[in-house]
């Protein structure tokens, strides 16, 4: 229980002053003729009329209670945490190649919009690289600007500069830049590549690693096609605390995304419960004692006759 203007309370000791007063005064007494006769007591009489009169007190005690503005707290709840997810897809060339019924960049591009339909409440991030990288969606708990992408990213529409290789390592590390942008929340990364990558050699695959490790990012990489992911990818998978996996069709591809989207649960926090007014049982109490008042002065009051 807490009050808006505690403050307030200290006007409760007027009401305590006269419910004192109430019981403690003594009425003069008006002599009747069966008076020195002898008659029963009847204490309890006056200490019925004593109620009685305490009532506008009471009353007076509970317009202070509400002024002060009485609160309470609401039941904790829960609410879903934000999950920054940084989705970082190969256009390179390679990617043109038969895959299903579609090219390899056509059947990500549909397994990362489903995927989106089951993550509501998220934020994602869109980078395409080659051999360099664009941020093509900003983080955002709007995907629909996903599901326009395709048509625009398609390996066949970029120009040779960007599209000639596969630079993995430039990727992740942009990927990272924006992910630390975001306000809290886990932030992670899923990599969509079918292709080897020529900046992860020479130890530069560990610091990648170390530096995502160190900013709580982790990372999922999809190989695309067949054969295994490459072995820079699934270390810093693995040390960031993800997996790596391989789709070697369509299907398996879906799969994938939807065996990343039960591993990657988002989280629920407990939210610090707010005040709120709570002026009802007291707007009762208070009509209440003011109708037995009244009903009170129908009979029970002190008279001189």
């Amino acid at each position: 229980m807490s009050f808006a203007h505690p403050t307030v309370l200290i006007a409760l000791i007027i009401p305590v002053l006269l419910v004192i007063y109430t019981w403690r005064k003594h009425t003069r007494a008006l002599a009747l003729p069966f008076d020195h006769k002898d008659t029963p007591s009847a204490r309890w009489t006056s200490r019925l009329l004593n109620l009685a009169n305490s009532l506008p007190a009471v009353i007076l005690a509970l317009v202070v209670v509400i002024l002060a503005g009485p609160r309470r707290f609401e039941r904790p709840k829960s609410e879903r945490e934000l999950t920054n997810i940084q989705f970082c897809l190969d256009v390179s060339g390679s990617m043109t190649a038969k895959f299903g019924n579609k090219d390899a960049y056509g059947v990500a591009m549909d397994s990362l919009n489903e995927f989106l339909t089951h993550r509501k409440g998220d934020a994602f991030s869109l980078i395409v690289f080659g051999d360099d990288n664009l941020r093509w969606v900003p983080l955002t708990t709007d995907p629909s600007s996903f599901s326009c992408a395709p048509p625009f990213l398609h390996p066949s529409n970029l120009p040779n500069w960007f599209r000639g290789g596969t630079a993995i390592g430039s990727a992740l590390k942009q990927s990272e830049r924006f992910l630390l942008q975001s306000d809290g929340g886990d932030r992670v990364i899923i990599l969509i590549s079918d292709g080897y990558s020529y900046d992860l050699s020479n130890g530069n695959d560990q610091k990648i690693a170390k530096s995502l490790q160190d900013n709580n990012i982790t990372l999922y990489g999809i190989h695309i096609g067949q054969g295994e992911a490459p072995a820079e990818v699934t270390m810093i998978a693995q040390a960031t605390g993800g997996s790596t996996f391989t789709a070697g069709d369509p299907q398996a591809l879906t799969e994938v995304f939807a065996h990343i989207d039960q591993m990657q649960k988002a989280p629920f926090k407990r939210l610090t419960p707010d005040p709120v007014d709570h002026y009802t049982p007291y707007v009762i109490a208070l009509f209440a004692v003011a109708g037995t008042y009244i009903l009170t002065l129908f009979g029970l009051r002190y008279t001189p006759w």
